[in-house]
């Protein structure tokens, strides 16, 4: 594929649908040369822009939260061979001190995040869009597990982001769109065959 745009990916999916599981696998498989994965979550807008629902409590969970315009604009110039640098997002938690990210140019580009396909410009820049798709019930039971593991929070907040923020984004911003998309794989359990069948298509591409 020297020479070549890169060929761009968009995988979306539910919170805890197992996206993140995902690109784990794909970096197992493949080195940076060749793939480089490039998140949503780094493009939040400043928590001063950010909605906030009538308790008080922020909503990270609106596609208006997502600077898409930035993002668009540095995918652009990774389509034109340039580097991209960028300050990691943290949600704003003190603990963890924000890294400088740099994303070089690849083969193929991978961008992953809930609302992607909510914004137009770069949708249509995707040239294959994969939805990873989960039931409800296990969605809620991994963010269980992980926001009380990763980030500390009790069930009775979990239960109310979830409620209030997580279950509404996900019927207005997620469902439209995986019945929309090129590649729908499930992951109740695991991956299964779906997964190899991806990496095939992938090396297609990588050595056609």
């Amino acid at each position: 594929m020297a020479d070549k745009e890169p060929y761009i990916i968009g995988i979306a999916g539910g919170s805890a649908s197992g996206k993140t599981t995902f690109i784990k696998e794909l970096h197992q498989r493949y080195n940076d040369d060749q793939i480089c994965v490039i998140s949503q979550d780094h493009y939040y807008k400043p928590l001063s822009e950010q909605v906030v629902d009538e308790n008080g409590e922020v909503n990270f969970d609106l596609p208006e939260g997502i600077d898409f315009k930035r993002l668009a604009r540095d995918i652009r110039s990774l389509k034109k061979g340039k580097r991209v640098q960028i300050v990691e997002y943290t949600f704003n938690n003190p603990d963890v001190f924000p890294k400088q990210l740099v994303f070089k140019p690849a083969p193929i580009l991978v961008v992953e995040g809930l609302f992607i396909y909510t914004s137009k410009t770069l949708s249509s820049m995707l040239d294959l869009k994969l939805y990873i798709d989960a039931d409800l019930e296990v969605m809620l039971n991994r963010r269980l597990v992980r926001d009380a593991r990763e980030r500390g929070m009790t069930e009775e907040q979990i239960i109310y982001q979830w409620e209030k923020h997580v279950l509404p984004a996900y019927e207005n911003y997620l469902l439209p769109y995986r019945d929309k998309a090129d590649m729908v794989i499930k992951n109740n359990t695991n991956f299964g065959e779906s997964f190899d069948h991806f990496v095939d298509h992938l090396n297609q591409l990588l050595n056609p």
